[in-house]
This record gives structure tokens, C-alpha cells and sequence, in this order.
């Protein structure tokens, strides 16, 4: 019988729990440690998970455990110190999104992985989704011609909290764009893959609170690609519940995709994807549920298949880099007030390389 794969998990929050759950119940891997740094968080972890080895300090956990996985769900500003220890001592990492805050640590983290063979993977789970990964197969087999706009839109209840407050702290969420922007970015650079990579960007947002003028309540950006496609990428969190919506359209056709649900942690969303390849529309059936917390279970499993059959990571390191940086220039087109030349900065950092 094959040892189960064991996942050592840096932080237990709101989507750290959620990690948590989609380790123990896929019958292939073990939740073998938790690192938590609040009292409370460590007693619900121990409660919940009698069998791992529960840490205060996730550098102590990585430095001292027994694992094939190093699971990174710890606040944004922490994300370059973990993983480049996980990184050197030789685990698998899974590293939630954005990868860090900064275009030189999402850089240094390339560096370290691409010096570990590349064993990482960013936390871009919606790439695994029944919904937005059927759009990706549906680009590429040219059903719908070659793609040359996308638009990924979200409106949404404002954001949690988080632990401490971190994710309403600017020095140390980064910025409200590399939340949920970030996989949107993530999603509309995947699908024009065809089309080279991003060389321009131009964003626009807006705050309604004047005590956090940096955290945009409403974002909108758009990027255009060397071959002339483009994409919107568009955010609200002044509105209520959770919609998002894909729309590509291309040489021949076009996709049209909507997710609802009261939360975006639903287990009980609405969605469609239709298809139209030039002649005929046609509504698909997903063969299971979308939505991240689905996603997340389809993520632990790809972790899975990369520690054992050496499978490459469904976004890579530079893959990372790039969506975090996206999000990152896009803030820097705000405060300049102009488009950016978004090619001459991440292409540099990423060495001219298509992921």
C-alpha cells in the first residue's frame, strides 16, 4: 500500500481550515502539522486534527516536521521567508496566492523554486475548476477560433476581516487587487496564452472610505497582449452576495460563463457555460460543482500527483510572478494616473520566458 503523501500546513484561518479539511479527506494524503499562531487557533487545530503535530511558529514547523508538502496559508507579507525555507529543504510547496507583495520577493521565490527544480505550485486553484478550466480546454481545442478579448468581472459583499485584521492592513495584505483580482489576471493571461504575453496595462479604482484610499472598493484594469487581444479584468466590493462572469470571444465563437452563490465559499452556487462556436450555442454540462472550495479539494489532489508521478504544478512559479505582478503594476497605473509597460518590468524579473 503507498504511503499517504504529508502535508504540513502553515496557518489555520478562515482558508487555512478549509486547506485543512481538503488534505484529510483525500484518502491519499495526511495532514501530518498545522503551525497556527494564535492560542485558539491551536486548540481548534489539535481538536479537529488529534493525529498532526501542532506549531506556533511555521518556520519551527517546516524546520522540524516529516512532510512531502509544505502548504504556505499564512498572510501575504509572510509568504517569501516560508517559502523559500520550505523551498531549500527540499519539500513540495503549495503556496497560497499572491505569492508575495512585492515584484522582488514573488521574484526571489521564482529563484528559489526554479533552484528546487521547480517544486511549487501557486495557489491558483480556480485553473482546476469544472467551469473556468473547461473554458481554457474550450479555447484550446479552436472551438471558438483564436481569443482575442476576455473580460473576468466580479461583484461581491465586501471582503473578511481576517485574522487581526490583516486583510484591511495595507503592510500587510499589499493591496485589495492581489486578493481576488489576482486569479482573475491569473485566468484571462492563461486563456490568451496564445496570444504572447501582456506588454501594456492601464487601471483605474476607487475607495469609499477615506481612511484606506489604497484599497480600492471598486477596480477595474485592462491589459492588451503583443498580438493586439486584450482583457478586462473588473472587480466591485460595494455590492452584495458573490457573481462572477467570464466572457471570451474569438475568431469564430465565444464563451459566456456566471457563478453566483450568497458567498463566494458556497456549496450551493448557481453557474452556467455557454458555448457558441460560430453556427450552433450550446449550453455545457459540468461534470461537477465550480467554485473554490471544490476547487481547493482538485488542488490538494494535484499537489498529490506531483509528489509521486512528478507532475508539473498547474501554475508555476512563473506563473505566479506574473499574475502577482499584474496586480502590482496595476496599482502603480492608479497612482501614476497612465498605462504601464507592464513587458519591460515582469518580463524582465521573469527572464523573458513564457510559463
Amino acid at each position: 500500500m503507498t504511503a499517504p503523501v504529508r502535508f504540513a500546513l502553515a496557518g489555520f484561518g478562515a482558508w487555512g481550515r478549509y486547506h485543512a479539511t481538503a488534505i484529510q479527506t483525500n484518502p491519499d494524503a495526511l495532514l501530518a502539522a498545522v503551525a497556527a499562531p494564535s492560542p485558539a487557533s491551536r486548540a481548534a487545530a489539535a481538536e479537529a486534527y488529534p493525529e498532526a503535530r501542532i506549531f506556533s511558529d511555521p518556520m519551527e514547523m517546516i524546520q522540524s516536521i516529516d512532510c512531502d508538502v509544505v502548504d504556505i496559508v499564512t498572510p501575504s507579507h509572510t509568504h517569501r521567508t516560508l517559502a523559500e525555507t520550505a523551498l531549500a529543504s527540499g519539500r513540495f510547496v503549495l503556496l497560497e496566492k499572491p505569492m508575495a507583495t512585492t515584484l522582488d520577493d514573488c521574484a526571489a521565490i521564482v529563484r528559489a523554486a526554479e533552484g528546487a527544480g521547480g517544486r511549487l505550485a501557486i495557489g491558483h486553484e480556480l485553473r482546476l475548476s469544472s467551469q473556468w478550466g473547461e473554458i481554457h480546454r474550450i479555447i484550446a481545442s479552436g472551438m471558438i477560433g483564436h481569443p482575442q478579448y476576455v473580460l473576468v468581472e466580479l461583484s461581491r459583499k465586501p471582503y473578511r476581516l481576517g485574522a487581526d485584521g490583516w486583510r484591511y492592513d495595507p503592510a500587510r495584505v499589499g493591496s485589495w487587487v492581489l486578493e481576488e483580482p489576482i486569479h482573475f489576471f491569473d485566468l484571462a493571461r492563461w486563456y490568451l496564452a496564445g496570444s504572447g504575453e501582456p506588454v501594456e496595462l492601464v487601471a483605474y479604482g476607487n475607495s469609499h472610505d477615506p481612511a484606506r484610499p489604497t484599497l480600492y472598493d471598486n477596480f477595474s484594469a485592462l491589459f492588451r497582449c503583443a498580438d493586439g487581444a486584450y482583457a478586462v479584468v473588473s472587480q466591485t466590493l460595494a455590492a452584495f452576495e458573490h457573481h462572477q462572469t467570464v466572457k471570451v470571444s474569438g475568431t469564430r465563437g465565444a464563451v459566456w460563463a456566471g457563478w453566483s452563490g450568497a458567498l463566494d465559499r458556497t456549496t450551493e452556487p448557481t453557474s452556467f457555460l455557454r458555448v457558441f462556436d460560430g453556427e450552433r450555442l450550446v449550453d455545457e454540462h459540468l461534470p461537477r460543482a465550480s467554485g473554490e472550495v471544490f476547487e481547493l479539494h482538485e488542488e490538494i489532489a494535484a499537489c498529490v500527483r506531483c509528489v509521486r508521478h512528478g507532475a508539473a504544478p498547474i501554475a508555476t512559479a512563473r506563473d505566479g510572478l506574473w499574475s502577482a505582478g499584474l496586480c502590482i503594476l496595476a496599482e502603480e497605473s492608479i497612482r501614476r494616473g497612465e498605462p504601464i509597460n507592464v513587458a519591460a518590468v515582469i518580463d524582465r524579473q521573469a527572464g523573458g520566458k513564457r510559463s
